[in-house]
């Protein structure tokens, strides 16, 4: 979606003035930091060689990503057994923990204590070992999901690494590894842990995260996360800007299935029976218009956007009644869009017939439902069900629901994320950024953190388009070593300056 100052915008922007809006409220922007001198990074980390520490990082993902970690089966120790050697060799040690039903599948955990304890909780860096699956055939030749391959893309000279894991997520899997050796490396003294935890499984059904909280939640003792979840991209909402989001909140997950039973018959008789009841309920579900609502951190993101971007577009951006009045039709015209701002049903999914000739008692459909926060699983399923009412034989089951979680932003490990998200971006050229926290329309594991209590933030710390975006779960996924490099630094200085010493003094590597 694509925001621009059109002719419509401009009318509509001097109607708003007339009606006296100019003195309608605006969203407040994040106040950029007042000394960047004094924070920790800017002293503990200024002997590092950033472009030597961005080569040995591009190679050790290449290295990851040769490791197959596809799920289904997992064999997610194999490259939990990657990370653990890599932390090794800066003399860290790292557990790998197997799967209590599945010993080629493990978590890994590695820890740094902190050596002047502040009592807060631990910082802890997530990750998942596991990848979705791919088709080597339609990537390109020598370029296949597990090959490693390194090019140089003809545009840009870039040098870009191959596979599958490079954007989703063995990229932050790998930078939250090298942030454990430099904190290790240079000594950097800290005043909470900082630990390192890869699981396995999200990409299905979390087993990994589920077994880490349940058996290892005393050793974890998380206050604070860093997790897959937002990313920078390319002209997202005005052309020539990067949006990068930090992920503060994921939709919950409502899964249901509407299920239709009749008489079982001979197909050549066309009476209604169970699959026309069930034809019945999925049309009035397609016809169910979820109204629209703009969460706060939405309203944040796009003041970000609007002070950056000026103009009659910035205006309207910065002021949340603006938004809802002409920039809300927008979003709900596009269907990834609509999904920041509405409850989406979806229907996934078909069981019940067996023969052409038969109709069978009971067919089905699956509903995957994502739900903002403040719509609870219950009270939506509720309203489905009376939706659905005097369809004779239609029944709603829940399969499984989680209700959506959030984290604030005024926190100071959001607040370091985002001055460094677009400082080191600054640094490297890139003019046009602005960084502001987002509600994500899926949902990983830091769901489940959350619901411990755990200030979770999505950042994986890349800039892409919207093309190379969309090789995540698709083919070609690839990363750039100036984003590997670009990463590391935005990451590794976030993670110093909330866990490391004010006082942190530079320390040469070891």
């Amino acid at each position: 979606m694509k925001l621009r100052a059109g002719a419509a915008c401009v009318v509509a922007a001097a109607l708003a003035v007339t009606a006296g809006v100019l003195a309608c409220a605006t969203t407040p922007l994040r106040a950029p930091v007042a000394d960047v001198a004094a924070l920790p990074s800017s002293h503990a980390l200024a002997s590092v060689d950033w472009r030597a520490a961005g080569d040995e990082a591009f190679a050790d993902l290449r290295s990851y990503l040769m490791a197959d970690t596809t799920n289904p089966p997992g064999n997610e120790r194999r490259g939990a057994e990657v990370l653990a050697a890599l932390l090794a060799g800066d003399g860290i040690e790292a557990a790998v923990l197997p799967l209590h039903d599945a010993p080629e599948r493990a978590n890994l955990i590695a820890r740094l204590p902190a050596s002047a304890p502040s009592g807060q909780g631990a910082l802890c860096l997530i990750s998942h070992l596991d990848v979705v699956s791919a088709e080597p055939s339609r990537w390109p030749a020598g370029r296949g999901p597990f090959d490693g391959a390194v090019s140089t893309d003809d545009a840009s000279g870039e040098q870009l690494v191959w596979g599958r894991g490079a954007l989703d997520m063995k990229v932050l899997g790998l930078l939250e590894v090298a942030t454990l050796r430099w904190l290790k490396r240079l000594q950097v003294p800290l005043t909470r842990d900082v630990v390192l935890l890869a699981v396995a499984d999200e990409e299905v059904a979390s087993k990994g995260m589920v077994e880490a909280l349940a058996q290892h939640w005393d050793q974890l003792g998380c206050s604070h996360a860093v997790n897959e979840g937002g990313l920078g991209i390319e002209d997202a909402l005005v052309d020539g800007q990067v949006a990068f989001g930090i992920s503060v909140a994921e939709k919950g997950v409502l899964w249901l299935r509407v299920r239709a039973v009749g008489e079982p018959g001979h197909g050549s008789t066309p009476v209604p029976r169970a699959p026309q009841r069930l034809l019945e309920a999925l049309d009035r579900v397609r016809a169910w218009q979820r109204p629209a609502r703009v969460h706060p951190a939405l309203y944040q993101l796009l003041a970000e956007v609007g002070n950056e971007a000026g103009g009659v577009t910035g205006f309207v951006l910065q002021r949340p009644l603006l938004v809802d009045w002409f920039a809300l039709d927008r979003f709900l015209s596009e269907p990834a869009a609509s999904a920041l701002v509405t409850d989406t049903v979806n229907i996934t999914g078909f069981a019940g017939a067996k023969e052409p000739n038969v109709v069978p008692s009971e067919v089905s459909a699956q509903l995957d439902v994502r739900l903002l926060p403040g719509t609870e699983p219950a009270a939506l399923t509720a309203e489905l069900r009376a939706r659905l009412a005097g369809i004779e034989g239609v029944t709603v089951e829940v399969i499984d629901q989680r209700a959506a979680a959030e984290s604030p932003w005024d926190d100071p490990l959001y607040r370091a994320l985002a001055h460094h998200a677009e400082a080191v971006a600054r640094a490297d050229g890139v003019a046009r950024i602005v960084v502001g926290p987002m509600v994500s329309p899926g949902f990983t594991d830091s769901i489940l953190l959350r619901e411990k209590g755990v200030r979770a933030y999505g950042f994986v710390p890349v800039i892409v388009s919207r093309k190379e975006a969309a090789t995540m779960h698709g083919d070609g996924e690839r990363v750039s070593k100036r984003n590997v490099a670009r990463g590391l630094k935005a990451l590794l200085s976030a993670v110093v300056d909330v866990a490391a010493a004010p006082s942190a003094l530079s320390g040469t590597p070891r």
